[in-house]
């Protein structure tokens, strides 16, 4: 019995000179050693753009259709969908059979009305050769140049008529309308056409991103504004600004066309994704890095007043900054956000 009471003892002394060894910093040294390095963030209110999500399309400025002028047969068309044309430059032709069988008579009235002439000429020639002989009177020239007159107009006459047949026979010539990339040009050969009727489309203009806003957007969006693009799948420039704003509204939309660094005209009708700045409100925004996702839920750690750290579901947005996201539900002004140090 004495020897387990001093064993006792002597466990007691020990465990007492371990406290003893303790000073009276070393528990907040320790709170200090488990508290992970990281910076704090304090929640509040800031001005942010406005950006509202739209569809948008790759277009170009104008585009510009190569139509058919005079009725006939499609004989040829050169280009396809995708294929660089000059202006002014010949793409196909159309041909009216109808227009040939004018201009040959045409030419068949031309011709009868210079045998026409030549006669009323060769007979003033020999009235006047009376005339100067005393044979025929004055009035009787007048009649025979009066003749030959009215037989010379009649031959410009019938040549006019043919010019104007043969300048219709050459408008069956189709023309590129501008200088671009040809968007469709998918009427075969063969076809009979109607003037008016659209052959080709080209391309005319610098290429644009074309926006359709709700006509509630008028007076919020005006040249200058911000247009990100949100497509996962574009590999261009993110970033261009609105240049035009149309002044009509179709079908209740606001018509809008932005520039984009880098935008091109390979897919001309292409749909992405994009976002447009009508104003500015307040709102919650913190840099990306203070917000973890796991499985699926995005999460922040708050600070609470006792330094304990707490983790918070919320609900996040992207904005017109990738580095900063808007924070919507879940936490408050006020709150102080943690993020831990990354690990080097």
């Amino acid at each position: 019995m004495a020897k387990w009471f001093g064993l006792s003892r002597a466990g007691l002394g020990i465990a007492a000179l371990a406290l003893s060894a303790c000073s009276s910093d070393e528990p907040a040294e320790r709170v200090a050693a488990a508290a992970p390095a990281g910076e704090t963030l304090r929640l509040a209110l800031r001005e942010i753009a406005d950006m509202k999500a739209v569809g948008a399309e790759i277009a170009t400025r104008d585009q510009a259709e190569a139509l058919a002028r005079i009725p006939g047969t499609l004989t040829s068309l050169t280009v396809r969908a995708g294929d660089q044309v000059q202006k002014g430059q010949r793409i196909g032709m159309i041909v009216d059979t109808r227009l040939g069988y004018e201009s040959s008579a045409y030419g068949a009235q031309v011709a009868a009305a210079q045998a026409e002439a030549a006669r009323a000429d060769a007979e003033l020639k020999r009235i006047q050769y009376l005339y100067d002989n005393g044979v025929y009177a004055k009035g009787r020239l007048d009649q025979a140049l009066a003749a030959a007159r009215a037989a010379n107009a009649q031959v410009a006459a019938v040549r006019a008529q043919q010019g104007a047949s043969n300048s219709v026979a050459a408008q069956g010539a189709v023309l590129a309308p501008a200088s671009g990339r040809v968007l469709r040009a998918d009427v075969p050969a063969g076809s009979v056409v109607a003037p008016g009727m659209s052959l080709a489309t080209v391309t005319a203009g610098p290429p644009i991103l074309r926006l359709m806003l709700p006509e509630s957007a008028i007076g919020a969006v005006r040249p200058g504004s911000r247009v990100l693009v949100t497509e996962a799948n574009y590999a261009g420039a993110r970033e261009g600004s609105v240049v035009q704003v149309y002044p009509g509204i179709n079908a209740g939309q606001l018509r809008v066309d932005a520039t984009l660094p880098g935008l091109t005209i390979d897919f001309v009708g292409r749909r992405i994704s994009a976002s447009v700045a009508v104003g500015q409100r307040k709102a919650l925004t913190v840099p990306r890095r203070f917000v973890t996702t796991r499985y699926g839920i995005d999460q922040v750690q708050v600070l609470g007043a006792d330094k304990s750290l707490s983790t918070v579901p919320v609900q996040i947005a992207a904005t017109d900054d990738p580095g900063t996201v808007e924070i919507l539900s879940g936490v408050a002004a006020g709150d102080i956000l943690f993020a831990p140090k990354a690990a080097r």
